[in-house]
């Protein structure tokens, strides 16, 4: 399993949430070996984190992260920092 952690700065969460849920999530849903996605308010920002079965996918998704945020977002979020890598324990109810 593995994840991608990709932080930005943002005026207001909220003016990105309703494309992020609209358009982006159905999105990186459709890519090969999707497990979960998250949208977290930071305060001063986002981030999200996005799980995948196969570090292809997690590198795809951050792929298409960034072209949703060129096209869809521009002006909205600030430079983005990645963090990804292999899950190494996790556990889900």
């Amino acid at each position: 399993m593995y994840a991608s952690i990709r932080k930005y700065t943002a005026e207001s969460p909220a003016e990105v949430v309703q494309l992020v849920k609209e358009q982006f999530i159905p999105r990186i849903s459709k890519l090969s070996g999707f497990l979960s996605f998250y949208f977290i308010d930071l305060g001063k920002g986002v981030a999200t984190i996005s799980i995948f079965e196969t570090k292809e996918g997690q590198e795809e998704s951050n792929k298409v992260a960034a072209a949703f945020v060129k096209e869809s977002l521009s002006g909205k979020l600030g430079p983005v920092e990645i963090t990804a890598g292999e899950v190494l324990a996790h556990r889900a109810k």
